[in-house]
């Protein structure tokens, strides 16, 4: 355990707690700001940022990455082995459109990868966590990344479905034979690692925020998410903290088709 039992228990209780709270949010009326980067944020994105930080403020590791925070210059960040990264409402315009499919994210990393996260999904309160070698978890029940009834499942974006996502599962289709399903947020990942899919591909912009939490998630569930520029796992706490193309799918998929799945995102796709 990276911090101790009571301090995982008490984050995954606060968790809980701002799941509620920005459901009551959300239900009301919704104040929304626009960023410099043209995005928008609520305040329950201020909210849930306040409330992790202020947890993280009262542990051993005190360096944070959050999308809602002010950025650290990376000459700082280098020097860092272990952090924080967080991203308080995963899906900001879901939760405008009062919808479902966001999430409230938290990864403790150590040099570069996830060690410690927590994923939630306040519309129906369930919570994914992960320890590193300890495996994931829904709810407290362990989850698997595997195949069910023999039927591959594709995870495409709601609103990111662009043309190289269109071309790979275009071309993926005529050696693979899969069902396609739609679903937002840091969620698409946490779906293959409790085995309701067993592929996801993400060729678009994403943030180290949008994919750590979840990263470890899958991975520890039995699952990988790797770079299609050199299909190895993503790092964290990059000078740049814009993650490259990738490609997500459950192990317990055969030989041939992970290599199908991965040789063809690293071969068709521009980062």
């Amino acid at each position: 355990m990276t911090i101790s039992q009571n301090k995982f228990e008490e984050l995954l209780k606060l968790i809980g707690k701002l799941n509620h709270e920005v459901e009551k949010i959300k239900h009301e009326d919704i104040e929304v700001s626009i960023k410099g980067d043209d995005s928008p944020i609520t305040q329950a994105d201020l909210h849930v940022n306040n409330a992790l930080n202020n947890f993280i403020k009262t542990t051993e590791y005190q360096n944070v990455i959050s999308e809602e925070n002010k950025q650290i210059d990376f000459s700082q960040r280098s020097k860092w082995q272990w952090f924080w990264i967080i991203d308080p409402i995963d899906g900001t315009k879901e939760f405008i459109k009062k919808g479902d499919d966001y999430t409230i994210n938290i990864a403790l990393c150590f040099k570069n990868r996830p060690v410690l996260s927590v994923v939630s999904r306040p519309s129906s309160g369930d919570i994914y966590y992960a320890i590193k070698n300890k495996g994931s978890f829904l709810n407290q029940k362990k989850i698997q990344s595997v195949l069910n009834n023999g039927e591959v499942k594709m995870i495409a974006s709601k609103s990111h479905l662009n043309e190289d996502t269109e071309l790979y599962i275009s071309e993926l289709s005529k050696s693979i034979k899969f069902e396609i399903i739609n679903v937002g947020s840091s969620l698409k990942i946490c779906f293959l690692a409790e085995g309701k899919a067993q592929i996801y591909p993400r060729f678009g912009t994403t943030m180290e925020w949008d994919t750590a939490a979840a990263d470890l998630i899958l991975s520890e569930a039995g699952g990988s998410m790797l770079s299609c520029v050199d299909l190895e796992p993503l790092m964290y706490n990059k000078e740049n903290l814009k993650n490259s193309y990738f490609v997500c799918f459950s192990d317990s998929l055969n030989s041939k088709e992970i290599k199908e799945i991965t040789d063809l995102a690293n071969k068709n796709v521009k980062n």
